[in-house]
C-alpha cells in the first residue's frame, strides 16, 4: 500500500473513532450526578417524611384498580387504611391480622405461617401489602391466605421488587426484611395454591422511578408520565390478585 493510501486510511479510521465517542452521550466522564452524587439516601424512610413513597403510589394504584374486590368480610394485615379507603360501604365486618396485639385496630392475633385458631373459608378479601418479604416461610402464608377465603374470595398482595432493605429500630421488634420478588417468580409461587388461571400479576416502575425509590424521593417528586411508565426490567412493586376457586 502507498504512502497516501495509507495515510488516507488512518484518517478514515480516526474519524470513525471521533464519530463513535460523540454517539455516546452523555460521553462517558461528564454525566453530571448533581444532587445524587451521594452515598446515603436523601431520605431513610422510603420517602415517607418527603410525601407519599413511590411504591405507595403503585400499591394504591393496584388496590383502586381493584377495589371492587373488597367487600364482604375483608381481612388486613397491620391496620384497616385500605379496607376503609377502598372498601366503603362494600364492606360489611373489618378485621385486622396482626402479631402484636398492642397494635391499634389489631382484631386477631396469628403468625400466617401457622394459624390454626383462623377458619377455613373465613373471608371475602385478604389485603396483604408488603408482608410476604418479611416472612421467611413465605409460601407457608400463601397456603393460609388460600385456607382462610371463602370459595370465590380474592387476596389482594403487594410484593416488593427493587426497594431498599428495611432494618427496624428496636421499637419495632423482631422485623426482619428477607426477600424480593420479580413478576415471573410471583406467577409461579402463587401458581403453586391458586389455580394460575385465577392469577393476574401486575409489575409496576421504570428505572427513574426505581432510581428515586431508592433515593428516598417522594412519588409527588416525578410526573405520573414518568410514574405511569412501566419498564418490566426495573419493577418497584409487584402486585397480585388471586381468587381461591
Amino acid at each position: 500500500m502507498s504512502p497516501l493510501l495509507t495515510k488516507v486510511y488512518g484518517w478514515l479510521r480516526a474519524g470513525k473513532r471521533k464519530v463513535i465517542r460523540h454517539t455516546r452521550w452523555p460521553p462517558v466522564g461528564v454525566v453530571d450526578f448533581g444532587d445524587l452524587r451521594r452515598l446515603s439516601p436523601i431520605s431513610k424512610n422510603f420517602g415517607f417524611d418527603r410525601g407519599q413513597p413511590v411504591d405507595r403510589y403503585y400499591i394504591e394504584k393496584f388496590l383502586g384498580r381493584h377495589a371492587a374486590d373488597i367487600r364482604g368480610h375483608v381481612l388486613e394485615i397491620g391496620d384497616p387504611r385500605y379496607t376503609r379507603r377502598f372498601g366503603g360501604k362494600r364492606v360489611t365486618h373489618s378485621d385486622v391480622l396482626h402479631v402484636n396485639l398492642q397494635a391499634p385496630d389489631v382484631t386477631i392475633i396469628a403468625d400466617l405461617t401457622d394459624a390454626p385458631q383462623l377458619p377455613a373459608d373465613r373471608f371475602d378479601c385478604f389485603i396483604v401489602t408488603q408482608t410476604l418479604h418479611v416472612i421467611y416461610d413465605f409460601r407457608a402464608a400463601i397456603r393460609t391466605a388460600y385456607r382462610i377465603l371463602k370459595p370465590g374470595g380474592v387476596l389482594l398482595a403487594t410484593l416488593p421488587g427493587i426497594t431498599p432493605v428495611y432494618f427496624s429500630p428496636p421499637s419495632e421488634g423482631d422485623y426482619k426484611d428477607f426477600w424480593r420478588f420479580t413478576s415471573l417468580a410471583a406467577e409461579q409461587v402463587f401458581a403453586e395454591v391458586f389455580p394460575s388461571s385465577n392469577l393476574t400479576v401486575e409489575g409496576y416502575g421504570n428505572l427513574l422511578a426505581a432510581v428515586a425509590f431508592l433515593y428516598g424521593l417522594a412519588a409527588a417528586e416525578l410526573s405520573p408520565e414518568e410514574l405511569d411508565y412501566t419498564d418490566p426490567k426495573y419493577e418497584v412493586s409487584v402486585c397480585v390478585r388471586a381468587v381461591k376457586p
